[in-house]
């Protein structure tokens, strides 16, 4: 099989603890990384360093690429993306936990289809420990489906996703602005990209009450309006569906996280049985 690289990006504020099971869920993936590619956005805690440098004594597949300061995630991941060695990357969060399979059938779905340039997966969203589940988050599965789901939403979970270096590049990689991933999967739409979900859950997101805080940010709707706005003027968005965004995301900003949260969990979300 092709090997691949995972890419990650580590903050100061980012929770040990955390990272270090994300870290460990990449290293013991049933079909292993050729490389862990690893950018440190400015000065790290001692406690993040020391995790680094432990899984680089028993994996020398881990490589550090030290920023001196902060340039931001999506600049910090392009960044990332220039060192990744491989052709094939997949994208890892420092506080969620990918299944130990996702690679390999991730992979193994890129061999069986040499044209495509993204695969992605399902997720399960939990809150404290890896037992809690509250939702899934369904994506699309097909090509068609996928193109079709992205003129209102995002048609991928951003974390789970594995996808052509070159293919990211040659649109520009990601955008420096809130929302990069909203703007690279258009971009890489727009230029008639090949896609697919695998349908199983095989990353777990840690989300909680700061997550809805962050996505009521002012500076996050007006990034995700400008993008949807400019996709809309590029044809890729009808004028109906734009306005259905923007009404949408404004509400959102506008009422309560209690609000935001009855969203998500009630039309966002597929509800997990407890």
């Amino acid at each position: 099989m092709q090997k691949y690289s995972v890419l990650m990006a580590v903050y100061i504020k980012d929770n040990p603890e955390y990272f270090a099971i994300a870290l460990d869920s990449m290293i013991n993936q049933t079909y292993p990384p050729d490389e862990i590619v690893i950018v440190q956005c400015g000065q790290i805690t001692e406690e993040l360093q020391v995790i680094i440098h432990d899984r680089q004594k028993r994996n020398a597949s881990i490589t550090e690429v030290p920023l001196a300061t902060d340039p931001g995630f999506a600049l910090s991941l392009n960044v990332g993306l220039e060192a990744c060695r491989n052709e094939l990357v997949a994208r890892m969060d420092a506080d969620d936990c990918s299944c130990p399979e996702r690679c390999e059938l991730q992979v193994k779905e890129f061999e069986k289809n040499p044209s495509l340039d993204i695969v992605g997966t399902q997720i399960r969203e939990f809150i404290g420990t890896m037992d809690n589940v509250t939702g899934e988050r369904k994506v699309p599965l097909s090509n068609e489906e996928i193109y079709e789901f992205a003129k209102l939403r995002d048609p991928f979970n951003h974390p789970t996703v594995m996808y052509k270096k070159s293919a990211v590049q040659a649109v520009g990689a990601y955008s420096d602005c809130s929302n990069e991933d909203t703007d690279l999967w258009i971009k890489m739409l727009s230029r008639n990209a090949v896609c697919m979900n695998i349908d199983i859950p095989l990353l777990y997101f840690r989300f909680d009450e700061q997550t809805y805080r962050r996505r009521k940010s002012w500076k996050q709707t007006k990034a995700l309006l400008g993008i949807r706005y400019s996709a809309w003027q590029k044809g890729f968005n009808t004028t109906g569906e734009f306005l259905t965004i923007a009404g949408g995301q404004l509400l959102l900003y506008i009422f309560p996280p209690s609000f935001t949260k009855f969203i998500y969990k009630n039309m966002l979300r597929t509800a997990i049985d407890s």
